[in-house]
């Protein structure tokens, strides 16, 4: 099984990726029976067959695709995987914070794809609190990455008030 950082922990992974092999459609994909994070075209052809498993769902998000598009659905979601297509692309960022900020989706937010230890604390700045590592990198090392800094200047998703803000409080109590 798969391991992932998790809550700024490393665990096994219990959810199976879905993707659409080439020729594929999301009508026809083989869904099998197992915890699923499945592509927003899967989930948006076949909710109903996916919700009456009574078995945690998970949807995920490519870099193209908004989080608007599962406002409606958020409560049935587990978790909700955004999309690293390569590590230059920050689309997802805004996605996840989305998610937080806007419909307060409080359920699992995984980065998916091209994910490295260097975007780990950016990741969880903006909501992000599961990482799906690329192959090919170090999860111990990525795992260290995310103690990096102590402490933020700006406000953002993990910390709502800038430090000014956080040390005027302290001062005046």
């Amino acid at each position: 099984m798969p391991r992932i950082i998790k809550n700024e922990n490393i665990v096994e992974d219990e959810w199976r990726l879905i993707t659409l092999a080439a020729g594929e459609t999301p009508t026809d994909v083989a869904l099998p029976n197992a915890w699923l994070l499945v592509p927003l075209a899967v989930w948006l052809a076949r909710r109903e067959e996916l919700v009456a498993r009574q078995t945690p769902l998970g949807v995920w998000l490519d870099s193209h695709e908004g989080p608007e598009a599962l406002a409606s659905d958020l409560d049935r979601l587990s978790v909700v995987g955004v999309h690293f297509p390569k590590f230059t692309d920050g689309r997802a960022y805004s996605s996840a914070r989305l998610l937080r900020e806007r419909y307060h989706y409080r359920g699992e937010i995984r980065a998916l794809g091209d994910v490295l230890q260097d975007q780990l604390f950016y990741m969880r700045r903006c909501g992000i609190d599961a990482y799906v590592l690329r192959a090919d990198k170090d999860i111990e090392k990525a795992l260290a990455g995310l103690r990096v800094f102590s402490d933020s200047y700006q406000a953002a998703v993990d910390q709502p008030q800038p430090l000014f803000r956080r040390r005027s409080a302290a001062e005046a109590a």
